[in-house]
């Protein structure tokens, strides 16, 4: 998964820190308006709003945003929202998917499309690249929590699949059903986590060089600033010298 992680990586050394921390509370509010809609509005009894209201916190969204988004599903106020996923290709044959939540089907649709041709890539039909990604969850925890041994038994136990430690951070892997039961159980072994979420893991990638990348940036970072887009995943792979360059 190191393309996911280089990519959230290039966002930060890119410096878009407080555009993005901004996009991202309204992509989260949405998302817990969106859980609290189609479930209980207590967390503890909906867990796709548990999920989305722990992934809040952790991205340090105020507590005052994360009940106002709860309260206004409550109270049936607020859009309604339709889920969609898109699918395309990127500079280089970079497989992209692209997540929306939308109360406006052909504005989302079109937007998408135009940012994908004016930015070298292509919109496919919906499945077109899905077969080379994975739906899992992941959880994040910091070097700090334990040895990657800790981890492992820790994820073991909870009944995850797999662990990807380095020198700054433990990824648990689990099936996307588990994700909840596999992050509550973590969280009584090793407390909070840095991150909990369902994220398309990629089973191929592709390898591009700076001009790729270059390219391939244009393409995420333009589709990242839609209002109507949630989340990015590409399965690029570049070396560290190249992402070092960008």
């Amino acid at each position: 998964m190191a393309g996911h992680s280089k990519w959230a990586n290039i966002q930060h050394r890119k410096g878009r820190q407080d555009k993005l921390r901004a996009k991202l509370f309204s992509k989260m509010a949405k998302e817990i308006t969106v859980a609290a809609k189609m479930g209980d509005p207590d967390p503890d009894k909906n867990p796709r709003l548990r999920l989305a209201v722990k992934e809040a916190k952790s991205a340090s969204v105020p507590k005052d945003v994360i009940q106002r988004a709860i309260a206004k599903a409550s109270g049936g106020e607020g859009e309604n929202y339709d889920e969609i996923r898109y699918e395309g290709y990127g500079p280089g044959g970079v497989a992209v998917i692209v997540e929306a939540m939308t109360d406006n089907r052909n504005r989302t649709a079109s937007s998408v499309r135009s940012t994908f041709s004016k930015n070298g890539g292509n919109l496919g039909e919906t499945g077109s690249v899905g077969f080379m990604f994975d739906r899992k969850g992941q959880v994040v925890y910091p070097a700090s929590a334990g040895s990657a041994d800790d981890l492992m038994m820790a994820a073991i136990e909870a009944g995850a699949e797999d662990v990807e430690s380095d020198e700054e951070s433990h990824v648990v892997w689990c099936a996307d059903t588990d994700l909840s039961a596999v992050s509550t159980a973590l969280e009584e072994q090793l407390g909070e986590s840095d991150s909990t979420k369902l994220v398309w893991r990629p089973t191929t990638t592709t390898e591009l060089d700076l001009e790729g990348m270059q390219s391939l940036m244009k393409l995420l970072d333009a589709l990242e600033d839609d209002d109507d887009v949630q989340t990015v995943t590409a399965n690029f792979e570049a070396s560290d010298e190249v992402m070092s360059q960008l």
